[in-house]
């Protein structure tokens, strides 16, 4: 008998509708008519408030709970913090927060005697910004919006024109517009459905900018825009036909040229015109299948990243530097310069006048090499087991310093510049972490854990030193594992409130990523796919095994095609887990992929397989998420999503959350929330994903028995 006094979740009708493979498979799917591209049908926008309304009913006896997590993330947040600024032809950019309001205000200050980073930071913190020239206040532009996102995208070579890009529903269709610096007017020149990807030509009046398609958002055409003119008037200067690339604009680092990058999977193509004068683009390297490359050009050659493959036609998996002469343009005319090494990824390459500096991996973990003029190579050097490392912008090539970033599960993100003829490093900044926070009070380590097939998965742990491995913990284990995207360990003010109420938090480094190289990431896509899973699954295991929590205490989470990998280990090993935290999942797979209207859907047949295919298609359903959904008994799962997602439709959890009430044996709550006015990356502004996190943490300790018998703070 159904017990009415607890909230009762919605029901959608279910509606006959048939999925038909091009080669004739087909697929009932009932909840098919919750898709409304318009975002406008009546019964499905009541469907979805009605789930809101069930999540707050379900959740209303933890907003104590909720509000105190929200109340201790914040206050680990400085407020009227800024970023470091860095020079660029004369001027310090950087952006800063002001004390209770929610987006950033970007701003410049011109370069002097005395001015450098450090004076800037010292003088945005003692609230001094006379010589500040402001940029955008997004929080005077935000008024009025529900959601509201803007950015400076290009500040032209004489540093009086800015372009910059707003978004208002999530949907990342942006309109670029223009401010002329001098006199802080905002042009009447306005361009809409763009990727709020652009650059200035050398005359300051000319901007290249990309175009998207309304309805796939693929970025189709590269277009030229002078100031003044008509945009319906604009050029195109270059249109791409195929519909798996990506495009990107970008300038070299000597200033020379514009670059029109294209990118699919598994191919790249660049192509170059002179700054000066960029209408003839012409093809550095035609694109070929299997050959990736990115290039940049600085002291009179091009450099080049890429695997393409030897003399002997073996490929460079993990990448090599070569170089190229002005007017190359085969790869046969390439010359070797880093050789590749079957145990270093190089992930980028940034050069500077006497030196250069190499975003490398090994064994899982990050570090920058550093290649002089004669050919002596040192290391930066780190202190911990698990952390993460990178560059930092670094704009201008003519400097002896470079800029990086170190941060680790237990150090909050620090910005460091080293001397490279000296050695002398001076620490510019670290994340201030407020309420008490002591560093000192957690641990870090790096486990390897053998999954079934034997292959060593690392992951990166996270805990107050105070925690026992008696197995009696509860933990939150995080994953990705696709795209080639590494998760790297870094700090993070949320999970601090869990850590203190006696979490352990996993970072699993599982294949689909590029944390072990390419051949970490190639093992994890297409039919190598169902590896990522059980790479997830195998880790929970073991960390159970080892003590490192309570079989019945472990959450998993995970977003995006993260989403994807918790619908999957939730059908494959439902009993391994106690709570799932879903965010905008990628849960529908051979659906979405065959439906090449969906945005991003063709740019990424060479990740997930084109399922008009029957090899891929039969491999695609053997895992989705929605098909797969059986009579058993699921964990506890909070699934978000936002209404105006572009990169995963808002009807994928939708349709997932219905069937999986229609099958779920187990007793544990399917809590839904939609955000009705944001996309992919969940509402803007500073702190209200806090308050998000906070409403899935609540539910999440709540369900584990943390949320009674935790506390918010342990003695040191």
């Amino acid at each position: 008998m159904m017990d009415n006094s607890k909230p009762q979740p919605p029901h959608p009708a279910k509606k006959p509708h048939v999925v038909t493979a091009p080669f004739g498979a087909t697929r009932e799917d009932p909840y098919y008519w919750l898709r409304d591209d318009a975002r406008e049908n009546p019964e499905m926008l009541a469907y979805l408030n009605a789930e809101n309304a069930y999540a707050d009913a379900m959740l209303a006896r933890l907003k104590p709970l909720e509000n105190t997590l929200y109340d201790e993330i914040v206050a680990r947040i400085k407020q009227d913090d800024s970023s470091v600024p860095y020079r660029d032809r004369g001027w310090w950019y950087y952006s800063r927060y002001v004390a209770g309001q929610d987006y950033p205000v970007h701003a410049r200050r011109k370069d002097g005697a005395r001015i450098d980073a450090a004076s800037i930071q010292q003088a945005n913190a003692a609230g001094d910004f006379a010589d500040e020239q402001v940029l955008l206040d997004v929080n005077v532009l935000a008024q009025g919006h529900e959601y509201y996102s803007a950015h400076p995208v290009a500040i032209s070579r004489d540093n009086r024109m800015m372009a910059w890009a707003d978004d208002t529903n999530g949907r990342r269709q942006y309109t670029l517009r223009f401010t002329d610096l001098a006199s802080g007017a905002v042009l009447p020149d306005a361009i809409a459905g763009t990727s709020a990807d652009a650059e200035w030509a050398d005359d300051g009046r000319t901007l290249l900018y990309i175009e998207n398609d309304p309805e796939t958002l693929l970025t189709v055409r590269v277009k030229k825009h002078v100031l003044g003119s008509d945009v319906a008037n604009d050029v195109v200067v270059y249109q791409e036909e195929d519909d798996s690339y990506y495009m990107g604009l970008g300038r070299t680092r000597d200033d020379l040229y514009i670059t029109i990058g294209m990118h699919s999977t598994v191919s790249n193509e660049e192509r170059y015109a002179p700054a000066a004068d960029p209408s003839d683009f012409k093809v550095l390297a035609p694109r070929e299948r299997d050959v990736e490359y990115d290039a940049d050009h600085f002291d009179g050659r091009w450099v080049i990243r890429t695997n393409a493959p030897d003399a002997n036609g073996v490929p460079a998996r993990n990448f090599k530097i070569v170089t190229a002469s002005d007017g190359d343009t085969s790869r046969s005319e390439w010359q070797d310069w880093i050789a590749h090494d079957p145990a270093v990824f190089i992930e980028g390459i940034e050069l500077f006048d006497g030196f250069s500096a190499i975003d490398e991996r090994s064994q899982g973990l990050e570090r920058i090499r550093i290649l002089h003029a004669d050919g002596r190579e040192e290391y930066v050097k780190a202190d911990e087991s698990a952390y993460s490392m990178g560059l930092e912008v670094n704009a201008e090539p003519y400097t002896e310093w470079l800029r990086y970033s170190y941060t680790s599960l237990t150090t909050p993100a620090i910005t460091y510049e080293v001397n490279i003829k000296t050695g002398e490093r001076h620490l510019l900044k670290q994340q201030p972490v407020l309420g008490g926070f002591d560093q000192g009070n957690y641990a870090t380590e790096r486990v390897w854990v053998q999954a079934r097939d034997g292959v060593q998965v690392p992951v990166s742990l996270v805990y107050r030193k105070d925690f026992k491995r008696d197995g009696t913990a509860a933990m939150l284990q995080y994953g990705y594992g696709s795209y080639g995207h590494s998760m790297d360990p870094a700090f993070s003010v949320s999970i601090i409130s869990l850590l203190d109420r006696g979490m352990v938090y996993a970072l699993a480094h599982i294949r689909g990523g590029e944390e072990m190289g390419r051949d970490w990431y190639d093992n994890g896509k297409l039919f190598q796919k169902t590896n990522t899973f059980n790479d997830f699954i195998d880790v929970t295991r073991w960390l159970v095994e080892h003590g490192y929590a309570a079989k019945d205490r472990v959450a998993a989470m995970g977003g995006s095609a993260g989403g994807l990998l918790m619908g999957a280990i939730s059908n494959m090993a439902p009993q391994a887990y106690r709570v799932i935290l879903s965010q905008v999942p990628f849960v529908d797979v051979v659906t979405t992929m065959l439906d090449p209207t969906i945005p991003l859907t063709t740019n990424e047949y060479d990740e997930w397989g084109n399922p008009e295919r029957k090899d891929s298609y039969d491999y695609m359903l053997s895992y989705s998420p929605y098909d797969n959904l059986a009579k058993q008994a699921y964990p506890a799962m909070f699934v978000g999503t936002g209404l105006w997602d572009s990169q995963v439709q808002y009807w994928e959890p939708a349709k997932y959350v219905a069937r999986l009430r229609d099958v779920n044996t187990s007793s544990y709550p399917v809590v839904f929330r939609i955000n009705m006015e944001a996309g992919h990356g969940g509402k803007s502004g500073r702190f209200r994903r806090y308050r998000e996190s906070a409403e899935m943490y609540a539910f999440m300790l709540d369900e584990l028995g943390v949320a009674s018998s935790g506390r918010a703070t342990l003695p040191a």
